[in-house]
């Protein structure tokens, strides 16, 4: 059996699915070496201002192994946050037949590519896109950098058309290059009868003080710029201006906008805010909306997999032309809409396209059209690149 080693930094809710997926299959046996040892157990995550700790397993099904990380500050939020001596020769040790490391930019990730550089084939799996790159000088630079950096890598797995088209412009060729989709676990956000997460979700609505026809457009995600939840606040109230029935905003997190956000909210009974919730809540809570929202300008909103799990439980999308997945799983008028990211006047027009009839068809939808964004694509994908 060929053996595949996956270097990334953390347990990842959606990640860890497919690697016990990919073990279970037994065509290929894998081993993730985990370079952020201090994130065995939780995470602190520095723009969300909390300490998280998933409620659901993601160390179950698949060997792994967490490497010594001596980074004075470790993390992802900077390139030597993640310093780990002992990697390479610990790989070396399990000998594989080829390595899947998840991004270039950290110390040891790095070293890693360049270092098994035509001993073994060097995979790569990364998110990026040219969606936030603008004319210059910089940008000139960055690019020959990035495709030195590239030259390390035999093949990469893309996650969609934006990402593919990154790794085309940084000198990957076509053959280098193979479809891996990013992917959440969607039979987890689908509806039971043992389940029942709409009917859960609707006793959370009247506990919320909705009524069974409001409108209710949901947010969830980190109070940052890059997500523009401050646009969104401020385009429903602008909307609820000429609405005879008003729309409801429900905004779910935490992060450095929370207070203005606060702010901007107050005395409007029409939006609601709710902290953030774990994994297991996540199918229920976006039940709570009629429609997802996720408005975001970037830089850095490489695909979004809030919108995947929006659809897969059955709830259209708005998303903005900033966000990568737009152009791949949104179908304009079907199962969602998109606006460009600084337009208001256009999410407004959406805003008054919506009704609770309509949207329950396109989520209907859009439940269907998530489904092949799906863990056994990506499994297979990285079988038939043996």
């Amino acid at each position: 059996m060929k053996k595949l080693a996956i270097v990334t930094t953390h347990p990842i809710q959606y990640y860890a699915p497919w690697f016990r997926l990919m073990a279970e299959r037994q065509n290929v046996a894998i081993k993730v070496f985990y370079t952020w040892s201090q994130a065995a157990e939780e995470v602190k995550d520095k723009t969300f201002g909390r300490t998280i700790k998933w409620d659901i397993p993601l160390l179950e099904g698949y060997t792994y192994e967490f490497i010594n990380n001596i980074s004075a500050d470790p993390g992802t939020h900077h390139k030597n946050g993640i310093d780990c001596p002992e990697l390479n020769d610990k790989i070396n040790n399990w000998k594989p037949d080829a390595i899947l490391i998840f991004g270039w930019y950290l110390k040891s990730h790095l070293n890693a590519m360049t270092y098994f550089k035509g001993k073994i084939p060097v995979w790569f799996r990364g998110d990026s896109t040219l969606l936030d790159d603008s004319p210059g000088i910089r940008q000139v630079l960055r690019k020959y950098y990035l495709t030195y950096i590239y030259k390390s890598i035999d093949k990469a797995f893309y996650v969609g058309s934006q990402n593919k088209a990154y790794f085309k412009s940084v000198g990957l060729k076509e053959s280098q290059l193979i479809l891996a989709p990013h992917a959440i676990d969607n039979a987890r956000f689908n509806d039971s009868e043992n389940d029942n997460y709409e009917g859960l979700a609707l006793n959370w609505r009247k506990e919320l003080g909705y009524a069974s026809d409001d409108l209710v457009v949901l947010f969830a995600g980190k109070f940052e710029s890059k997500k523009q939840p401050d646009f969104l606040l401020k385009a429903v109230q602008k909307a609820n201006e000429t609405r005879q029935t008003p729309l409801k905003l429900l905004m779910v997190g935490h992060g450095p906008l929370e207070n203005e956000l606060l702010v901007l909210a107050k005395n409007d009974s029409n939006i609601k805010f709710i902290p953030f919730q774990n994994q297991s809540k996540m199918p229920i809570l976006y039940r709570l909306g009629n429609v997802f929202c996720l408005p975001s300008k970037g830089p850095g909103e490489t695909w979004g997999l809030a919108v995947n799990e929006a659809m897969a439980s059955s709830r259209p999308v708005i998303v903005s032309t900033k966000v990568g997945c737009a152009s791949d799983v949104v179908k304009i008028g079907e199962n969602g809409y998109v606006f460009d990211y600084h337009d208001e006047p256009a999410l407004l027009d959406i805003f008054n396209t919506l009704s609770i009839s309509n949207l329950k068809t396109m989520g209907e939808v859009a439940q269907k059209d998530i489904k092949k964004w799906n863990f056994t694509a990506i499994v297979e994908a990285l079988e038939d690149a043996f």
